[in-house]
């Protein structure tokens, strides 16, 4: 099943929650569309869009084991239930760890930003991004607002700069910004 796309309704009321952050919705949307398709939750199993990151659950937990997660990183990121075995095997030996390794949701935010962005734990952080899609935007727009070099991006459109404070140095073989403005072009027209 093909994710969809937010459709005028749905963007009119996530509006709200946009402009406390003072940025332009087009813009906002642009992220939502390159980081989960526009959506928060797989449409076939009702769970939170995740992206179970290898590298990160090696560096987080004391139990992780290098040749398992090196295997992790063959799985398809867009195959969601290839994602959730990941992330199920990595919880299963260090729960805390497989939380702040994985991204979650309509901006695909890391577990381990979840004290930054007000949460006591990643357990929290992450219950509040099962509740809802605008519970998951809440958490990529503070995410955003917590880095002002990001923030100022994303408030001037800057897409080489946004994407490189949002994705790392290397951005551009993904052509992230690129993306970003081709989505932030079809959702202004919109």
């Amino acid at each position: 099943m093909q994710p969809t796309t937010y459709n005028a309704q749905r963007t009119t009321q996530l509006q709200p929650i946009i402009q406390k952050y003072g940025l332009d919705t087009a813009a906002v949307m642009a992220v939502v569309e390159v980081e989960s398709s526009g959506v928060g939750f797989n449409p076939p199993t009702g769970k939170m869009i995740i992206r179970f990151e290898p590298s990160w659950f090696r560096r987080l937990s004391k139990q992780a084991n290098a040749t398992l997660a090196e295997a992790w990183n063959t799985t398809p990121f867009s195959n969601q239930n290839a994602q959730y075995i990941k992330y199920n095997n990595a919880f299963s030996i260090d729960p805390k760890a497989a939380m702040q390794s994985t991204s979650i949701g309509l901006m695909q935010v890391m577990g381990f930003h979840h004290a930054e962005l007000g949460f006591d734990t990643v357990q929290a952080f992450w219950d509040f991004g099962k509740q809802s899609e605008d519970n998951q935007l809440e958490l990529g727009l503070r995410f955003i607002k917590s880095i002002p070099a990001l923030y100022a991006a994303l408030k001037d459109k800057n897409w080489a700069a946004f994407a490189y404070h949002y994705n790392g140095p290397l951005y551009r073989e993904n052509n992230y910004d690129t993306r970003l403005l081709n989505a932030y072009n079809k959702h202004k027209q919109a």
